[in-house]
């Protein structure tokens, strides 16, 4: 497409004869009419290279050709604490609060395979989200929920097969259609090695179970995304923008290598690849960075794999504001950090997008709390009007500039990786580690050096009275969890989940047989995360970390 005029043609109307737009007209408060997208006049051969029309090739201005203007971004808010039940009860306030799609945060013994009643999940069950051992708390969960209108993602990843396990249980047990049901699991246990640590097995088995994702997932749960390589774990770590993009599709590119080496066909599993950025507070450079990871990849995608079908080489994400960033000093004050770091996902077009509480360096939000975050995205959305045109700061030479820095920057980090022998061994040299070490550290000291200024942390500073209404999970959700599952214990036919996990242990040891169909059956007859994981243990190993010093 070498015309705005075709492009109209061959990309635009068919989405408009499908769902067209949200309004007749767009235009400003002094009734000047909004276009749908702007470009220079003429169109010539080097903005066509580097910046493309929205939805084709390389993707930079976006990757659908109508943007926001059809639909918004899905407004979701990452939410999850206690049990499952008082999950249930903030998720059904938030979708009565305009919030479009679910995103759930679970505790710490659930991200690392351990039962709420294991001695290793003392003093965590519950904490940092919901606790979920087994199916009975899934239905819980989504009690009231409709899991075919309802978009759900899930941040889980060294369990993600478990979870994504007992969210089609649920769904079938419902007589829900699979091919229906839509969400996200992050699944991207490669950052859990450089940035998070809530890993369990080695690489090798780990990889083996997301290619198993992939291909299941291919066939029987075809709206689900079975991936979000995340950039915002290794942000939070510390890292830099131009650290993140490359450090995240340096994982991508693994991800995608061990599928097609396992035999799967690239346009199979690569439309439903998805990532995951934060967002800080560097507007510009954030929407710099957003616009450069989508220009990037599809080059990568095109060059290294050769994709027959468009999707396959574009670059879908959620963001997330940064926890971070936030300060426990003037805790009001990360409204506005948070409204300018969404404001950069929004401009950078992203497709999904979660806003901090303005609490949480303080506890987990309270329900105002999270009703103010998401009122920010529906202000940014309804009222500041800049979703009304296609990727508005294109053009701009300060835009395009930091564009192409980052995304030149980002490559040749992706080139030294490669020269190592891909992310895994440059994981096992300790290579991403060191160099997020060093960013944040360099970091830390222009902040303690005043070169960089937080307010009201080292500039701007006050006396303050000690917060209050924080939200605090009952200390007792750890033992009404161990209640339920020494009563589920009892009533499970346990012949069954014994036979179960010794199938889930045989085809482990079987690399050619998938692993999921044997782990929806085993949490089908309530089999626990825990029972599942020990399982895995068992055969595959635990993954020892390797000290960056």
């Amino acid at each position: 497409m070498k015309t705005k005029q075709e492009w109209e043609k061959r990309a635009v109307e068919p989405v408009l004869k499908i769902s067209g737009e949200r309004k007749k007209k767009f235009s400003t408060t002094s009734n000047i009419e909004v276009k749908r997208l702007y470009t220079p006049s003429p169109i010539n051969e080097k903005y066509l290279k580097k910046l493309g029309f929205p939805g084709a090739f390389p993707f930079t201005r976006g990757i659908y050709p109508t943007g926001y203007r059809t639909r918004f971004w899905t407004m979701r808010q990452y939410a999850g604490f206690g049990d499952a039940k008082s999950s249930n009860q903030r998720y059904r306030y938030l979708l009565s609060q305009g919030q479009t799609g679910l995103s759930v945060a679970f505790d710490l013994p659930t991200q690392i395979g351990y039962d709420s009643d294991d001695s290793h999940s003392e003093g965590e069950v519950g904490k940092v989200g919901v606790a979920i051992d087994s199916l009975a708390d899934i239905e819980t969960l989504f009690d009231g929920i409709d899991l075919e209108k309802v978009s759900t993602s899930m941040t889980i990843n060294s369990t993600a097969a478990i979870l994504l396990a007992m969210y089609i249980a649920l769904a079938k047990k419902r007589g829900n259609d699979l091919s229906k049901i839509s969400g996200t699991i992050q699944n991207d246990i490669l950052k859990e090695y450089i940035a998070r640590g809530t890993y369990i097995y080695p690489p090798a088995p780990s990889m083996r179970i997301i290619r198993d994702i992939f291909s299941f997932c291919s066939e029987n749960v075809p709206k689900f995304n079975t991936i979000s390589v995340s950039g915002y774990h290794i942000r939070e770590a510390g890292s830099s923008a131009v650290q993140e993009v490359a450090f995240t599709l340096a994982d991508a590119i693994s991800y995608v290598d061990a599928a097609i080496n396992s035999g799967l066909d690239v346009d199979k599993f690569a439309p439903r690849i998805s990532f995951f950025f934060g967002a800080h507070n560097n507007l510009l450079e954030e929407v710099a960075k957003f616009r450069a990871a989508r220009r990037l990849w599809a080059k990568i995608m095109k060059e290294r794999f050769s994709p027959k079908n468009p999707k396959s080489m574009m670059l879908r994400f959620h963001t997330q504001t940064c926890g971070s960033t936030l300060t426990a000093q003037q805790p009001i004050n990360n409204i506005i950090r948070v409204t300018i770091q969404a404001l950069s996902a929004v401009l950078g077009g992203t497709q999904s997008l979660h806003t901090n509480s303005f609490d949480e360096a303080l506890a987990l939000p309270t329900e105002n709390s999270a009703q103010v975050a998401l009122r920010t995205q529906q202000i940014i959305a309804y009222e500041s009007k800049v979703a009304d045109t296609l990727d508005p700061l294109a053009g701009s030479y300060y835009i395009e500039s930091l564009t192409d820095e980052i995304e030149k920057k980002a490559a040749e980090y992706i080139n030294r990786i490669d020269e190592m022998g891909g992310m895994i061994r440059a994981i096992e040299n300790g290579f991403p580690q060191q160099e997020i070490q060093n960013a944040s550290y360099e970091y830390q000291k222009k902040v303690e050096s005043l070169e960089e200024i937080i307010v009201g942390v080292n500039k701007f500073k006050t006396d303050e009275q000690p917060p209050e209404n924080l939200l605090k999970v009952d200390e007792q959700i750890g033992e009404i969890q161990r209640k339920r599952l020494k009563t589920l214990r009892k009533t499970r036919d346990n012949n069954k989940v014994k036979a179960d996990l010794a199938k889930i242990k045989s085809n482990a040891k079987d690399d050619k047989t998938n692993l999921i169909p044997a782990i929806i059956e085993a949490v089908s007859d309530y089999a626990t995360i825990g029972e599942i994981s020990n399982a895995l243990r068992d055969v595959f190993g635990e993954y020892q970390e390797q000290v960056i010093v």
